[in-house]
């Protein structure tokens, strides 16, 4: 398959090569349609156990049996769909295949609706004493956490309206993909060397790290022009989907949207904000680096289209997919032979879809179910660099989804995002490390230290920048204030000012930027990557550093899962989250980093 190419292919037209294998899933649609059809026809089977939970464990172990029965099926049908769709947004019968699943999903939230409030509805003696049980000896991690959430539960038959209603309150998220995906079009831009070029969500990376500044001020210029022009729409989603955080905390009786949101991983609302205040502490640094930039460019003044193309000139990338997966196996050695060669595997067979496609979700994610591979989806461009990061970022998502599945039953494997961000950004900070090592040409240090420290902009400081605007708007909301177009880019307008600095040049579009994030449909979500890649920082130094078991307790943060709350697992594995200490730390190492890059840049 020619990448990159001067035309988006059409799926039709990939090599099946470069794609992954779902038929390791279901062999065929019509597979789906079966497994579809006993969820269907087993989901009114939860009324046998409604007001059999608190009899007797045994009666609990059949309903939580039956129950994770249910979720093993529900897991790799939304698994399979959901990879389907993101390969074509725009193909009929993948929309058809995930809106059936997602009605028949509501009807089975609303006949098992009533299994959370007859279990927080037993006495706390009782409760106690079964868990007491052996038999439900397997369950009691889970039944704990749930036990958390009693304040939080509703009387049945409001928890039955909220589960008839999910599909409306969160559809936001999905319209706004819709939009974003398929509906608009950025159209074509002439490169630096006369070709025409698509200029999509997923290109547009490429083009700002284009050295023609004039290519990548048209891709800026082009792409917000079309965002602009469905401003009131973007805003109106994106306003919706806050109040629809709102509405579910307070029915909920959290005190805030962002108590919910950090409420299932026993997250303190000041670990939030530290994060914020430390970050925001040590922004002259970036400052710093802004205009190091800047005058390394050559430039009259820098703005957001200038911040991704290397400064360092005559080391253009040009990487393919194998070349790719040689570096990132080769950087992460230090976690064994069985870890690599698993990946390996994967990586060079078929758990990747690798290439842009039309209608295919735009970015990289990567998507797992219990009992089968992890799937990723890339849209892999040789000629970016931060690419070969994206995959080693994704890779590091599945090899955590691997090692827990493999270790932890299937109520307890699922481990929560904030630990997820730490797994990729580990692996980040290993091909960085390798790639350093590999080098004693000065230039290419300089590339690399560039990279890292774009790497660290990019995922502490930019998602730290995003988590205080959905604090910002989450408020607004919640003191009863309007949410629109013009005060998403006031609000959004006065955080581009302050995080980049008075000698930043900030054109009036970017402050559109607030609307184009997917991340924001899920509240409360990005501030996970900044703290992710602190902990990930503090993690891989200890195992290059070669401390005594280090790699061992790495792994076994892996292996463990969703077993534990997520400061418990990183607290075992050497990281204290509750202190601004990492979060220090991996400040420091950027400005240690801006040090060097003057250095190297001014000899």
């Amino acid at each position: 398959m020619p990448d990159p190419s001067t035309a988006v292919p059409t799926r039709a037209q990939a090599l099946p090569t470069g794609t992954w294998d779902l038929t390791l899933l279901y062999s065929d649609a019509t597979a789906w349609d079966s497994d579809f059809a006993v969820l269907e026809a087993d989901s009114p089977r939860y009324l046998e156990h409604r007001g059999q939970l608190g009899a007797s464990p045994a009666s609990l172990l059949a309903c939580l049996e039956f129950d994770r029965s249910m979720d093993l099926r529900i897991e790799r049908l939304h698994h399979y769909a959901g990879l389907r769709l993101a390969e074509n947004s725009a193909d009929n019968a993948h929309l058809t295949r995930m809106g059936r699943l997602q009605s028949l999903l509501t009807r089975v939230a609303e006949v098992s609706s009533f299994l959370t409030p007859e279990l927080q509805a037993i006495e706390d003696g009782r409760f106690v004493a079964l868990l007491a049980d052996p038999a439900l000896a397997e369950w009691r991690i889970k039944l704990g956490k749930l036990r958390r959430f009693r304040p939080h539960t509703l009387p049945a038959s409001e928890e039955r309206l909220l589960a008839l209603g999910a599909n409306v309150v969160h559809g936001h998220g999905s319209t706004f993909s819709q939009l974003t995906n398929v509906d608009m079009q950025f159209g074509t831009l002439v490169d630096e060397d006369g070709v025409e070029r698509p200029l999509t969500q997923s290109s547009l990376s490429s083009f700002f790290t284009r050295r023609d500044r004039e290519v990548r001020r048209r891709a800026f210029d082009a792409f917000y022009r079309e965002i602009g022009d469905h401003g009131y729409t973007l805003a109106s989603t994106l306003a919706l989907s806050v109040k629809a955080d709102v509405f579910q905390a307070r029915a909920r009786n959290h005190g805030s949207a962002r108590e919910a949101a950090l409420f299932s991983d026993r997250i303190p609302v000041s670990v939030y904000d530290n994060l914020i205040a430390t970050v925001r502490s040590r922004l002259p640094a970036l400052h710093r680096y802004y205009e190091l930039r800047r005058k390394v460019l050559g430039i009259p003044d820098i703005r957001h289209f200038d911040t991704y193309v290397p400064m360092v000139t005559g080391i253009e990338m040009d990487t393919s997919w194998d070349a790719a997966v040689d570096r990132v196996i080769a950087a992460l050695r230090p976690l064994g032979d069985a870890y690599c060669a698993t990946l390996e595997t994967g990586l060079r067979g078929r758990w990747c879809d690798r290439y842009e496609t039309r209608g295919k979700r735009s970015g990289a994610f990567s998507s797992g179910s219990y009992g089968n591979p992890p799937f990723i989806l890339m849209n892999y461009k040789r000629d970016v660099f931060s690419d070969v990061y994206t995959l080693a970022h994704e890779a590091g998502h599945s090899m955590h989804s691997w090692l827990s599945q493999a270790s932890q039953p299937f109520q307890d494997y699922d481990y929560p995002i904030f630990l997820a961000e730490v797994a990729s950004t580990f692996n980040e900070e290993l091909l960085t490390h390798h790639l350093l090592e590999q080098t004693e040409d000065p230039r290419m240090r300089a590339y690399l230290l560039n990279r890292q420290i774009d790497d660290i902009r990019g995922t502490l400081f930019r998602q730290t920048m995003f988590a205080e605007f959905e604090r910002v708007i989450h408020t607004i909301e919640e003191e009863g204030d309007a949410l629109t177009l013009e005060g998403f880019r006031s609000e959004y307008r006065k955080l581009l000012e302050a995080w980049f600095g008075p000698g930043f040049a900030l054109d009036e579009a970017l402050s559109l930027e607030c609307l184009r994030i997917p991340h924001f449909y899920s509240a409360f979500y990005v501030y996970k990557y900044a703290t992710g890649i602190s902990a990930a920082i503090a993690l891989s130094r200890r195992v290059l550093g070669g401390g005594p078991d280090a790699t061992g307790l790495y792994l076994g943060f892996l292996r463990s899962g969703g077993s534990q709350f997520p400061l418990e697992t990183l607290r075992a594995a050497g990281v204290d989250m509750e202190s601004p200490a990492p979060i220090a730390a991996a400040l420091d190492l950027f400005e240690a980093r801006v040090t060097e890059l003057e250095t190297l840049i001014d000899g």
